[in-house]
């Protein structure tokens, strides 16, 4: 039931700020300031320096995503083996260039760094140009992929690739591919997703085609007989940040009956939070990490095993395993590796439906291969013709791009 309207938009500023809970830069620094107590810039000793850094992507610390899973892998990896450590949000927030970047990279070297790891696709600039002035510091690049020194060979297989760079990416369509049909499996008919970077990040391109075969995939298993009704935008996000705009969009999905959205893309969650808080019967699908915490309306999250990975390269990394299993490669990770999935925990499991037995028979035909989601899409998937056609043999789901 809709609950009163009043002032909730007006306070979505508000909502983004207590969503986020992270550290602030000023316009003269590059390295981040907290004003809470509870999520440390860096360890409480810098007698030999902050050993292990970490670079933050465009918008805050703790989003309850991505920034804040690669940091808590680190700092809890970095607590556990007596490292010093330190994050750095590059100046400017969502408008940071390379430039601020490259700054935030240099003053973690200044500051003792001997190992960097960075999350966001954003950073390969930035990375590229500091690893190849710093071959003594190692680079741990989340969601990126091996760097060349010249960027025209980063995926040419036949050139020499830096060896000071690791990188970790994940296998998102598998990740969205359990939250569709879970949300499928527990009764929804119509469902809705909003997705980062503007139609043109990888990341959440495959998490977003995941999804919807998810859904085709549960409504069959569901034995639906009326096709489900699935909105997918890309719209408001090219910067993963939460806006007015994209929660007055996500507003008047909720208000067209759209029943439970996914929210993939950093601090725009926090959008379709000042969204959904009008309704008792609507629903949010999380990201990254496990985000029921951040709204009692997440009913799931779509997850990667950001902390376990970050923490998996920096141990490899101190047991002197880089030259072996590190250097210029690419891990993708996933289901296989226990590295995506759907929070299973009392509090975060909140399908009624839909249980864990399911889920963990769904999960472990993906983990041993008999049941592949598809990854491959397009540069730009912003395309609605792209959809009609990859979408052209589901039987159980409808598409409508919101653009």
């Amino acid at each position: 039931m809709k609950k009163t309207l009043v002032g909730t938009l007006s306070l979505f500023a508000i909502l983004g700020l207590v969503g986020c809970g992270g550290g602030t830069t000023s316009s003269s620094s590059s390295s981040a300031a907290t004003s809470s107590s509870t999520v440390p810039a860096s360890s409480s000793s810098a007698e030999a320096g902050y050993k292990v850094a970490v670079v933050t992507d465009v918008g805050q610390l703790m989003d309850g995503g991505f920034n804040q899973g690669t940091y808590e892998g680190a700092k809890q990896y970095a607590e556990a083996n007596g490292l010093t450590y330190k994050y750095y949000q590059p100046a400017n927030g969502s408008n940071a260039t390379d430039n601020d970047r490259i700054a935030a990279y240099n003053l973690a070297i200044q500051n003792g760094a001997q190992i960097i790891v960075a999350p966001g696709f954003l950073q390969a600039t930035a990375m590229r140009t500091v690893a190849v002035a710093h071959s003594d510091v190692k680079f741990v690049f989340v969601d990126g992929w091996a760097l060349a020194a010249d960027s025209a060979n980063d995926f040419d297989s036949t050139k020499e690739h830096l060896a000071n760079v690791t990188a970790i990416t994940y296998k998102e369509q598998e990740a969205g591919y359990f939250a569709g049909y879970g949300a499928a499996m527990e009764g929804f008919t119509k469902l809705g997703g909003t997705f980062g970077g503007g139609g043109t990040n990888p990341a959440c391109e495959r998490f977003a085609y995941g999804y919807v075969q998810g859904i085709e995939a549960g409504a069959a298993a569901k034995g639906a007989t009326d096709k489900l009704e699935v909105k997918v935008s890309f719209k408001y996000s090219s910067s993963f940040s939460a806006s007015t705009d994209l929660a007055t969009q996500i507003s008047s999905w909720y208000s067209a009956g759209t029943q439970v959205v996914f929210a993939c893309g950093g601090s725009m969650v926090n959008s379709v939070i000042a969204a959904v808080g009008n309704y008792t019967d609507r629903y949010i699908i999380g990201v990254d990490t496990d985000q029921a915490s951040l709204s009692d309306q997440v009913i799931t999250s779509a997850t990667k095993g950001l902390n376990a990975s970050v923490q998996k390269i920096l141990g490899q990394w101190k047991g002197g395993a880089w030259d072996t299993d590190l250097k210029a490669k690419a891990q993708n990770l996933g289901a296989a590796e226990d590295a995506t999935g759907l929070p299973t925990a009392d509090g975060s499991w909140r399908f009624k439906t839909f249980t864990k037995e399911q889920y963990n028979a769904l999960f472990n035909s993906v983990k041993n291969g008999t049941v592949v989601p598809d990854g491959t899409v397009a540069t730009d998937i912003n395309d609605a013709t792209w959809w009609a056609n990859a979408t052209s043999k589901m039987t159980h789901v409808t598409v409508t791009l919101d653009k």
